[in-house]
């Protein structure tokens, strides 16, 4: 019997609005310098991340009234034509700094690789809950493997190993909450960790960023360029940063200041303290989450909400990795924070579903 109907979790949405208001003002601070250089407006990235913002709202409040449980019967087509269109960025796609990941749209651009996210957590919520009886044989587990190969196939094809990791992260995390063979997970990490030394081989470039991390100040000025950047940023902020706006390393030192490295000019901006208030709302955020996937009224419900949450919390993992310097260099956004139209839709758009599901759970 479906539980009763009750509000969001309300820790949850104000952390999720938090984020994203800390995600645009330090979009501002840390392009606004770029902004005028390429387009003499320092405007130019805010009014785009304010239009996605917008948007995004609008998707997550969409998202948040549509009863979750609807989302298993759209699960075919949402796959089959999230798989079309990552085929079809490799044949039309926009090319930039080598990859090809986008598809345009006008003005804008769509990143299909965000939306296998989201679309791939629910394939595996609804496969998992129907079979997850069968998880204790290979048997059970070979669709959900044979959809993961197919989409990180596709995305390592762009080239994007990043989003790659994050999917199959996020695949991992969800057989071992469904109760996938304990054996079994051992020998998908040997065979993940397999699979994703031999991308770095392959290319000399991921492999040149792996071996960066041992040392990245012995090239500062080549392979260890953006991290030894990234670092001086987070160093020089200190307690409680140089001030909002202020930032020495957005004056086109810290590569992908807006983007991939954004928390790099957070943390010299507003400090060791903005740093922390930014980690514990994603601390909460994921706390809420799991809370809502532990009282979420069925297996469904349950799987989808562990699936989102861990979704955002490996892609925040991936990003801060990297920004500290203990990761290589990956394409992996700080949701909410980052610049980025497809990954702030599409997490706002999953975060909707999240919020959704905790209306239907226990509250703790």
């Amino acid at each position: 019997m479906p539980r009763p109907k009750s509000p969001p979790d309300f820790l949850m949405l104000v952390a999720i609005f938090l984020l994203l208001a800390i995600g645009i003002v330090m979009v501002f601070s840390s392009s606004s310098y770029a902004a005028m250089v390429a387009y003499n407006d320092v405007f130019y990235y805010l009014k785009r991340q304010l239009a996605w913002a917008g948007l995004g709202l609008l998707f997550m409040a969409v998202a948040r009234r549509i009863p979750y449980r609807n989302w298993q019967r759209l699960v075919k087509p949402l796959f089959v034509t999230a798989v079309a269109l990552l085929l079809a960025v490799l044949v039309i796609g926009v090319t930039a700094k080598g990859a090809s990941r986008w598809l345009g749209l006008g003005p804008f651009h769509l990143q299909p690789s965000e939306l296998i996210k989201p679309v791939m957590v629910l394939y595996l919520a609804s496969y998992l809950s129907h079979y997850r009886t069968d998880l204790s044989s290979w048997r059970g587990v070979w669709p959900a493997l044979v959809a993961l190969a197919v989409v990180c196939g596709l995305i390592l094809a762009q080239p994007d190993l990043g989003t790659a990791v994050v999917i199959a992260g996020t695949t991992y995390a969800m057989l071992y909450a469904a109760g996938a063979n304990r054996r079994h997970l051992v020998v998908l990490a040997l065979l993940g960790v397999a699979a994703g030394l031999a991308a770095i081989v392959v290319a000399p470039y991921r492999m040149e960023r792996l071996l960066a991390i041992r040392d990245p100040f012995a090239d500062p000025g080549d392979t260890g360029f953006q991290t030894v950047q990234s670092l001086y940023a987070l160093g020089s902020g200190g307690p409680l940063g140089v001030g909002l706006g202020f930032s020495r390393q957005k004056y086109l030192y810290v590569p992908e200041r807006h983007t991939d490295f954004i928390f790099a000019i957070l943390g010299e901006e507003l400090g060791f303290i903005g740093g922390t208030i930014v980690l514990i709302l994603f601390f909460v955020l994921f706390w809420r989450g799991l809370q809502t996937a532990l009282k979420a009224p069925d297996e469904f419900g349950s799987l989808l909400a562990a699936g989102i949450t861990l979704m955002v919390a490996v892609q925040v993992c991936i990003n801060l990795g990297v920004v500290m310097g203990v990761m290589p260099v990956t394409g992996i956004t700080l949701p909410l924070i980052s610049y980025g139209g497809s990954s702030l839709l599409f997490t706002l758009f999953s975060l909707g579903v999240l919020l959704n599901i905790s209306q239907h759970a226990w509250k703790v």
